[in-house]
């Protein structure tokens, strides 16, 4: 228990959250001395001359620790108690890796089991390229949200279906540091939301075409500035046939339709052009997820299979000098045969 040294100095009164509520030097002062008196198990070992990796300053080791793959924490916390206590906690060991600088991509999943019908978060490492799995989000009901992205490090969720399939106008955003949810603006229409992409710091949502094509697919694009969403352009929702994602500030769509190359979006003409390459491996199979992260484009197909394709930036087209031509190169990672039974709905790749 901490020891807190009180003043005799009479202050107004405040309640637990109240944002008037400051701590004093004094205060302050009083419960670092007190942290000293108490110190943390972590603290008790460093200060007994318990080294992280004996022969190496603690700060070398730290670095090298940080940098295990998470799939061998379990066996690697059993050294001592030091890595147990570094390793033991994901959230003490992401903490330490942002302090230090480090980063690697993950791609992260929504799926649902084929069979049951479960929805589940499912993780691929994607320096290691092992999978893991993260605990569900807390909705309401049961719902499968397709229009997942992130905008300045918070994951936006707009739209989806219920359990009874009835469309959703509702969004929420998360907070990854705070671990929290709360809602934002609806999006005015109920819509399945098909697809989404981030476009100039927007949300862009569409409900994709749907059988027998009689109607024109709606979109929405919601501005995070002003918490309000808006029409999406017709060239741009009736262009856009499959998922999408943002490479070279370029919006690309993988074409559900197919054998259909990979094409990309013209914002000062409204329309579309395919791009150099071959089309999606075959081995990946509808429905599936798209993600990017720098110039590689991630595929999650059914069964989890992986398409990374690497996208490349040609000489500029000489009709115009701010215009690129684009192609693409593709190569396929298998998933494990314990996650042939999940349907991607919705990926992303974050950093940690």
């Amino acid at each position: 228990m901490q020891r807190v040294r009180l003043s005799s100095q009479q202050a107004p009164l405040h309640k637990l959250g109240d944002p008037q509520m400051t701590l004093t030097p004094k205060f302050s002062l009083a419960m670092i001395q007190s942290s000293l008196s108490s110190p943390s198990p972590e603290l008790e070992l460093y200060l007994r001359g318990e080294p992280l990796i004996p022969g190496l300053p603690d700060d070398v080791a730290l670095n090298c620790l940080l940098r295990l793959p998470v799939q061998s924490h379990r066996a690697c916390k059993a050294v001592c108690k030091r890595w147990h206590l570094l390793l033991g906690s994901k959230e003490r060991f992401f903490t330490q890796r942002k302090e230090l600088g480090l980063k690697d991509p993950w791609l992260f999943v929504f799926a649902y089991h084929k069979c049951t019908g479960k929805i589940q978060w499912q993780v691929l490492d994607l320096k290691h390229f092992s999978w893991h799995a993260i605990p569900a989000m807390p909705c309401k009901d049961k719902v499968c949200p397709h229009g997942f992205r992130v905008i300045d490090g918070m994951v936006y969720v707009a739209g989806g279906n219920s359990t009874d399939l009835y469309e959703l106008d509702s969004a929420e955003v998360l907070d990854p540091v705070k671990g929290n949810w709360h809602s934002i603006a609806s999006m005015g229409t109920n819509m399945a939301s098909y697809d989404a992409a981030v476009l100039n710091g927007k949300l862009l949502v569409t409900e994709g075409w749907l059988w027998p094509f009689f109607v024109s697919p709606r979109g929405q694009v919601y501005d995070p500035g002003t918490n309000n969403w808006e029409n999406m352009s017709a060239g741009l929702r009736e262009g856009w046939t499959g998922s999408s994602v943002v490479v070279y500030g370029h919006l690309f769509v993988v074409s559900e339709l197919e054998r259909m190359k990979l094409k990309v979006y013209d914002t000062e003409t409204d329309s579309w052009e395919a791009i150099e390459g071959p089309p999606l491996p075959e081995q990946i199979c509808k429905p599936f997820a798209v993600n990017a992260y720098d110039c590689q484009i991630y595929v999650v197909g059914r069964n989890l299979h992986l398409a990374v394709g690497h996208i490349s930036r040609l000489n500029q087209k000489e009709s115009c000098e701010n215009k690129w031509s684009f192609s693409v190169q593709w190569h396929v990672v298998d998933a494990p045969e314990g996650l042939s039974d999940l349907t991607p709905s919705s990926s992303q790749v974050l950093f940690a």
